[in-house]
């Protein structure tokens, strides 16, 4: 079984493989790095499954974000097809659309250039679906955009009315 010892020790190998001093775990066991000015990549240790779990914010999605979008991530993460084995994941009060991936910490530290070498894919890939979840929403706002103005504004009725005899 891992411990937070055993964590502390990895992290002080992947701070010599990659020289950010930064990484350097708080008491709950959690590391935040903000990379290139993009993502900030967070690592928290899981006692309980001797797991650290890597979690990236890839996007905040407006609160009108279409079906298409939602789906699209989804069917993205069905098997881990399309996210390297990670899944996604919504923070429901601001929308924002988070990428986790779970690494074994035993794994992980017999191999410190591989882990160091799997987090630069999994910020390759948040680019990737950052671009993806951007032109599905550039998309959805050009259509909005190109459809005829209504007369009635954004009036519409949403049910039925049936009239018997």
């Amino acid at each position: 079984m891992t411990t937070r010892e055993d964590y502390d020790r990895f992290l002080a190998e992947v701070r010599k493989q990659t020289g950010i001093e930064a990484l350097k775990s708080d008491d709950a066991g959690l590391v935040s790095v903000r990379v290139d000015e993009k993502y900030n990549v967070n690592l928290q240790f899981v006692e309980a499954s001797g797991k650290v779990l890597c979690f990236i914010e890839v996007a905040t999605l407006p609160y009108d974000a279409p079906k298409a979008v939602y789906r699209d991530l989804l069917a993205g993460g069905l098997f881990g097809k399309e996210t390297a084995g990670g899944y996604f994941a919504l923070e429901a009060e601001t929308e924002t659309v988070v990428y986790n991936y779970f690494f074994d910490l035993e794994t992980a530290a017999l191999d410190v250039e591989d882990f160091v070498s799997t987090l630069e894919k999994i910020l390759q890939l948040c680019d990737i679906w950052a671009e993806r979840i951007q032109n599905a929403l550039s998309v959805d706002e050009k259509l909005l955009a190109e459809q005829p103005a209504s007369p009635f504004g954004n009036f519409s009725i949403d049910r039925h009315f049936h009239i018997h005899p």
